[in-house]
């Protein structure tokens, strides 16, 4: 028996509008523009993906999942994402050495600090 990894799914008040704007984050293509069901993947038919679901009742408390970014640059990458429409959070996360930002629907993601940082 095998598995794979398929997706994640994120509920969202505005499945196009978190969609399309975790697309430009990441830089991944849209391979659903359904209203309902809005896909988007590293490349076309490349996974996993994530799927955005409308839902009916916007996001409560912190995410008990969520996305860490590597980037090779930290401090543009969360510029470039802050540009974007995200936002700084503070989930008690101290003086760490990674960023915590939400998305527009206030879903939290972690921007690690850069490749080059880590390896020095």
């Amino acid at each position: 028996m095998g598995l794979e990894w398929e997706q994640v799914v994120v509920g969202a008040l505005d499945p196009v509008v978190l969609g399309r704007w975790w697309s430009e984050a990441l830089q991944w293509v849209i391979v659903n523009d359904d209203p309902a069901v809005f896909e988007i993947q590293p490349e076309r038919d490349r996974l996993p993906g994530i799927l955005f679901l409308a839902v009916d009742e916007a996001k409560q408390g912190q995410n008990r999942l969520h996305i860490d970014l590597r980037p090779d640059d930290q401090g543009v990458e969360v510029e470039r994402l802050i540009g974007l429409g995200a936002s700084r959070v503070d989930v008690g996360q101290g003086n760490a050495s990674w960023v915590v930002l939400a998305d527009p629907e206030g879903n939290e993601f972690c921007v690690l600090q850069g490749r080059r940082a880590s390896t020095d």
